[in-house]
């Protein structure tokens, strides 16, 4: 197990099986980050829901194999956990159906929840969440606690408005998109800008939020950091499947920056992370750091 680095993450949302043509894998965009987060050193926390069955019986004995507590997962009796169908097309992008209703969508406030939330350096959530209204109330209760708010976008039709979204992203302290949501979100806020930097200060401005990090894939991303632009160009890698990929950047992204790291080597670092569990099968391949320093070495 990892030195913990003194930093506590608390992250909050869906935990599912991710269940391609020939195999299934434990994820889910809050728990992948927590997951990822872990293995760098911090100390954290996945707040979500289980179904009272088999699949969510592993999934809590994954999370514990990973050095990870457990004791915010709720059980549900009513409700299976989720399952989400992936198809990975010729370029090993990946596109979803995501079973609804299920258990993450029922997420119901305690006093424990709301004093890890309370307590932690950060909390971390998404806007799937939001597509059920026991969830979302749950989350944005929560949201009136936590000190630092990182919001992961991480759009999926028809799972999402425009009106959830805006309030998300004006609650968030740091976002992050890829490049398509950025586009498509600054459309939705009728934005009068085509270029890239133009769109992010854009909606900077629109939902008051200093810290926008905007992905493109193999290309890098763009990290817009307390009125300045930071950009990594991307590394190049033969993509297995890029399920988790975001979510590991995003995880390796703001531990550096929280521990004070220039915003472009904590750029760096995360685009090396994101590109080498591109290069792995599933959302949580182990990777060390002997292994992610000769990458960005080549």
């Amino acid at each position: 197990m990892n030195k913990k680095h003194g930093l506590n993450v608390v992250c909050f949302g869906e935990v599912l099986w991710d269940v391609f043509p020939t195999h299934k894998k434990i994820g889910g965009a809050p728990l992948n980050v927590a997951l990822r987060m872990n293995s760098l050193g911090v100390s954290s926390t996945i707040i979500s829901k289980i179904g009272n069955d088999e699949n969510g019986q592993d999934i809590v004995k994954y999370i514990e194999d990973h050095n990870m507590s457990s004791d915010a997962i709720q059980v549900d009796s009513d409700y299976m956990s989720g399952v989400v169908h992936v198809m990975i097309n010729d370029k090993g992008n990946a596109s979803y159906d995501i079973h609804y209703p299920s258990s993450w969508d029922k997420i119901v406030p305690t006093k424990e929840m709301d004093k890890k939330v309370s307590e932690a350096d950060a909390f971390v959530f998404g806007s799937l969440i939001c597509r059920d209204e026991v969830s979302r109330s749950t989350l944005y209760g929560l949201l009136e606690k936590a000190k630092y708010k990182i919001l992961d976008a991480n759009l999926r039709a028809p799972y999402y408005t425009t009106e959830v979204l805006i309030e998300l992203m004006s609650k968030a302290d740091f976002i992050k998109l890829n490049d398509e949501e950025l586009y498509e979100i600054s459309q939705k806020l009728e934005s009068p800008y085509n270029s890239f930097e133009q769109n992010i200060k854009f909606i900077a401005e629109r939902t008051n939020t200093k810290q926008i990090c905007v992905t493109k894939g193999a290309f890098g991303a763009v990290l817009y950091y307390n009125d300045k632009f930071y950009y990594n160009s991307g590394y190049f890698i033969k993509v297995v499947d890029t399920v988790g990929a975001g979510d590991s950047f995003l995880a390796t992204l703001i531990l550096r920056l929280m521990k004070g790291k220039s915003p472009q080597k904590s750029l760096n670092y995360a685009c090396a992370i994101g590109a080498l569990v591109a290069g792995h099968e599933g959302a949580n391949p182990k990777i060390s750091n002997k292994e992610i320093k000769k990458f960005m070495m080549v």
